[in-house]
């Protein structure tokens, strides 16, 4: 009876599937079914939803390869002419529809190239903002020329007049040091808050490799001019 009993048994076994078996037939089912293709109406909108951010006849390959031959063009002229040809080629075509604000970073880095300047970029921005916008966007090119040589002007007596304070500052904190022990970190901190325009108690004291108390004990023995105006999460700098 014991044999039969198992007999019949495993042949019941054997007849009824799997809850496996059953899942992956239909999965097979499912796989083999058609792809449902995607609904045209989606692929029309995110065309009109592209049309309202981007131009579509904007060829910014076209136009990039016409400035970079107009910089190859203008290996023989005079530096500050060759960038001011640049720039209001920039200003007037720009070759990128999204990065506008690319043009007055790589005409400094052409008068770099060019050995104008060597160790630093020609702060493009700092002598634009002192031109009036009719002048930098008149319809003569003369005029836009001309803002463009006043605006280099304009930046290069900033960065004098920085340079200057800058120096003055620095004169100013190293009276500060006179009696101190050789040991002492402050002629450093001196060294970091003049090459960084903001710093904070966290970046003097990675930098020194002091706690947070100690960058603000040293900040306050040097006088440094506190510029957020709050009592937590301050920074200073000399501006």
């Amino acid at each position: 009876m014991r044999g039969r009993d198992s007999a019949g048994l495993n042949r019941r076994c054997r007849c009824r599937p799997t809850r496996r078996g059953a899942r992956s037939a239909g999965s097979r089912a499912r796989e083999q079914q058609p792809i449902p293709r995607r609904r045209p109406g989606r692929s029309k909108a995110r065309a009109r939803a592209g049309s309202l951010i981007y131009d579509p006849d904007w060829e910014d390959g076209e136009k990039l390869e016409a400035w970079r031959s107009g910089a190859a063009a203008s290996q023989s002229d005079p530096p500050i002419l060759a960038a001011a040809l640049l720039w209001d080629a920039w200003e007037t075509n720009p070759p990128l529809e999204r990065q506008v604000w690319l043009g007055n970073l790589l005409v400094p880095a052409l008068l770099r190239e060019r050995r104008k300047t060597r160790a630093h970029l020609l702060c493009l921005n700092s002598g634009l903002r002192h031109i009036r916008r009719e002048k930098r966007r008149s319809p003569d090119r003369l005029t836009r020329l001309n803002a463009f040589l006043e605006a280099i002007a304009m930046g290069a007596e900033a960065g004098m007049k920085d340079h200057d304070r800058w120096l003055l500052a620095r004169r100013s904190l190293e009276g500060k040091l006179k009696g101190k022990r050789s040991s002492s970190r402050l002629p450093a901190l001196v060294d970091f808050i003049l090459a960084r325009p903001v710093a904070s108690a966290g970046m003097i004291a990675a930098e020194l490799g002091v706690t947070p108390r100690a960058a603000q004990d040293m900040v306050a023995e040097l006088g440094l001019r506190e510029i957020t105006g709050r009592g937590r999460y301050r920074a200073w700098g000399i501006l």
